[in-house]
């Protein structure tokens, strides 16, 4: 891969495409030719080349920002990583927001939505037809009509219209390195070259025997496995100080076996400080309670299939959120989501576990995700004096997803103006949105329109986990659970309502924190101590003993 990302069809360089687009949006321009346009169809064609000009404005500086994260870690300027890692994180919201009021005013008639949009999307659809990230495109184009709709009760589709695929060829995405057991630490010295880093490895010979060790160690319980090959991204995987090279060793059969090597950049150059390779190590530094990944490739489909191959048990739709693609994670976990529903004909019902007090929270048996809405007013069981309404607790979870999640809290995906059918609810379920979220869901034919949704992983309630867990693994996640309020803290979150049910339990046993209605600020929150209390209590005990 080139040190400079290129779009996949004929456009300028990164450099002068986000130039000449003037800070993202050429708006002015489009404007006044929109004010100027004699007929609707003029009007129609220049919205759909606005909006493409813009997205390709921010496509481009996504990948330069990607490519960034490289140069950063080459030149050991860590400030400068996470800087521009934030600034990505933000960007797709910060183009959207504009594009759509600037739209709003220079065409009030796209707020009416209906055929309109649908010729737009047309005209939208013909231009990037062709270009490997149409798909992307049309997510960006039905970004901007859901935010022209922002605020009103007009759903917008989380699909992908049927976007013919452009498929690169597989030498574009990884290398393959044909090799048998014991591996050859030559083969291993070659492959630490497919990030193509321009700061040189300290001993690449002393690392490539280490890697080549453990990789024969931890096959030699099978005798080799049949291994046949590995293969590796052609790209660095890039997050704060450090960066990864990822891959497979390709055993007998069709079996696949993480293979991640991290890197370190130090003054003496750059060495291999760990291989991971059991699929729950591998998990916990892809999942999507970390910071994303900047990956210097791309092909972010193959990319999500590659990280699937290793990671199987795990939802497609979140392998695009480990690599930054978080829009395109939405779109694919609510198809996801969709289908599911459609294959196995099960209902949504309320989740299992406690009642919640501030949202409704609900899932199918065989679902992946919980989906959540927030109460118009809290239950009776509610904790604190005082409730601050629907758009304070919205913005916590918003927060919980900008901010470094330090391993310890669960991602949220927030859909606007979404519909979904009523039939796929429990008749109970639909009765309780309708009635305890009516600021939120509303009943439009045979759908539920939600103003807004959040999607999370699902999990096992820590409660629930408890009640049956046998006493080791109980005392496991116990004592993960004091890491996730360390992290929580070291994130300056703090979750005020400790009550074991809004953490969640994986399959690992690691503990999240998943419920955000009583999350503050850590350096906000003062801290009186119940000491007096707690002498009264025990002090006959203490005098006894």
């Amino acid at each position: 891969m080139s040190d400079t990302p290129q779009a996949s069809r004929p456009i300028a360089g990164v450099e002068a495409l986000v130039s000449e687009s003037a800070g993202m949006s050429p708006c002015a321009d489009y404007a006044t030719r929109l004010a100027s346009a004699a007929r609707e169809r003029g009007r129609v064609e220049l919205t759909a080349e606005w909006i493409l000009s813009v997205f390709d404005s921010f496509y481009a500086e996504f990948l330069k920002l990607t490519w960034a994260a490289k140069a950063a870690f080459q030149s050991r300027d860590h400030p400068t990583a996470i800087a521009n890692a934030r600034k990505r994180l933000g960007l797709y919201n910060a183009t959207v927001y504009p594009l759509a009021e600037a739209l709003r005013e220079a065409f009030p008639k796209l707020t009416e939505g209906g055929p309109l949009w649908t010729d737009v999307e047309a005209v939208y659809c013909g231009a990037v037809h062709g270009r490997y990230e149409a798909d992307l495109a049309l997510a960006y184009l039905h970004s901007v009509q859901r935010r022209v709709h922002h605020g009103e009760w007009k759903p917008v589709e989380y699909g992908f219209g049927g976007s013919h695929r452009v498929l690169p060829p597989s030498t574009a995405v990884y290398a393959r390195f044909p090799c048998s057991w014991p591996i050859d630490s030559l083969v291993i010295q070659r492959a630490l070259q497919v990030a193509e880093l321009t700061v040189p490895f300290c001993d690449p010979a002393r690392d490539a025997e280490l890697v080549a060790r453990r990789v024969n160690d931890v096959l030699a319980d099978r005798a080799g496995a049949g291994l046949r090959a590995f293969e590796m991204v052609r790209a660095g995987f890039f997050r704060n100080r450090g960066a990864y090279l990822v891959g497979r060793l390709v055993l007998k059969g069709t079996e696949l076996k993480p293979l991640v090597i991290a890197l370190l950049n130090s003054e003496e150059g750059v060495r291999a400080e760990a291989v991971l390779h059991a699929v729950p190590h591998v998990h916990n530094l892809c999942s999507s309670t970390e910071a994303p990944f900047q990956v210097t490739n791309r092909h972010y489909h193959e990319l999500a299939a590659f990280l699937k191959s290793i990671m199987p048990s795990r939802p497609l739709g979140l392998h695009y959120s480990t690599i930054g693609y978080y829009h395109f994670s939405k779109v694919a976990v609510m198809t996801e989501v969709r289908r599911r529903l459609v294959r196995e004909r099960e209902l949504l019902a309320v989740a299992p576990g406690s009642l919640g007090t501030v949202t409704i929270a609900f899932t199918s048996p065989r679902l992946d995700y919980v989906l959540k809405v927030i109460r118009d007013r809290p239950t009776s069981a509610y904790k604190w004096d005082s409730f601050d309404g629907l758009d304070v607790v919205l913005a916590k979870y918003k927060r919980v997803h900008e901010i470094n999640r330090t391993g310890s809290m669960l991602d949220n995906i927030v859909y606007y103006n979404l519909k979904l059918e009523r039939s796929w609810f429990e008749p109970a379920l639909a009765t309780e949105l309708l009635h305890a979220s009516s600021n939120s869901v509303r009943e439009q034919g045979r759908v539920l329109v939600f103003k807004y949704l959040i999607a999370q992983r699902k999990l096992t309630p820590l409660n629930v986990f408890l009640e049956t867990a046998p006493e080791e693994k109980a005392v496991r996640a116990m004592i993960n659970l004091g890491f996730c309020i360390r992290n929580n803290a070291a994130a300056n979150v703090f979750n005020k309502d400790f009550d074991i049910r809004n953490y969640g339990v994986s399959r690992y046993l690691k503990i999240y924190l998943y419920d955000y209605d009583a999350v503050e600020t850590l350096t906000d929150v003062k801290v009186r101590t119940n000491r007096a209390r707690c002498v009264v209590r025990f002090a006959p005990r203490m005098r006894i003993s």
